[in-house]
């Protein structure tokens, strides 16, 4: 039988892991920003490597852009590519479909703003399909329909003119709803609608005040 290997000492390991760390460059664990910053430090021969180097690691980054970066525009597709496009996409991937019909302008609206929000979220599916295709007899007043798919499942919805945010949407406005329910990874810092909704929220109470004053008023006035 071979003999028995002995285990290793716990110091043996780690003078051997500290001798393999210092036969890396210490540019390989440097970013690009950090390897601009120390180039006075190498000498020329570590200067060449480091070119070889920066050019892989821009490769890397580059082919990871890439891969997450692999849509960028409203594609059009029929009912019946829907499972495939829609239902059954890539593992991970946000699908937005618009279900629409041209006659009504608030799809033709809808549309415009995924277009500019599909260049802008590369990494997210954007699609759109005439409804007839996919539903029939749907109702007008269920348009526009905004899916969001994920794995399969639906992660959001927004069905009629006004839970997709009324006749004058602002691009601002859907790129919010759709950050709301995950579709994409907005930069706004708040809801573009939120100062609107803050003037209606004071109307109203305001006018609750205001009743509520002229009802105790006439209570008094009864009771006078």
């Amino acid at each position: 039988l071979p003999p028995k290997e002995e285990p290793k000492d716990e110091i043996e390991e780690m003078v051997l892991r500290l001798q393999k760390e210092a036969m890396v460059k210490p540019y390989e664990k440097m970013t690009l920003a950090q390897l601009k910053e120390a180039e006075d430090e190498f000498d020329e021969e570590d200067m060449r490597a480091i070119e070889i180097y920066r050019y892989k690691k821009r490769l890397q980054e580059w082919k990871a852009l890439r891969k997450k970066q692999k849509f960028g525009e409203l594609r059009e597709i029929s009912g019946n590519q829907y499972v495939n496009e829609v239902t059954n996409a890539e593992k991970d991937v946000s699908v937005i479909i618009h279900l629409y019909r041209s006659s009504i302008p608030m799809c033709l609206l809808v549309n415009q703003h995924l277009s500019l929000l599909a260049r802008k979220f590369p990494e997210t599916k954007f699609v759109k399909a005439i409804v007839n295709s996919c539903i029939q007899h749907y109702h007008d007043n269920c348009l526009p329909t905004i899916f969001v798919y994920k794995n399969g499942q639906i992660e959001g919805k927004f069905i009629g003119v006004i839970e997709c945010g009324g006749i004058n949407l602002k691009l601002e406005e859907l790129e919010w709803k759709l950050a709301e329910v995950g579709a994409i990874q907005t930069d706004l810092e708040e809801n573009p609608k939120k100062g609107i909704v803050d003037v209606m929220v004071s109307s109203i109470r305001n006018t609750s005040i205001y009743d509520d004053t002229n009802s105790s008023n006439s209570d008094n006035d009864d009771t006078k």
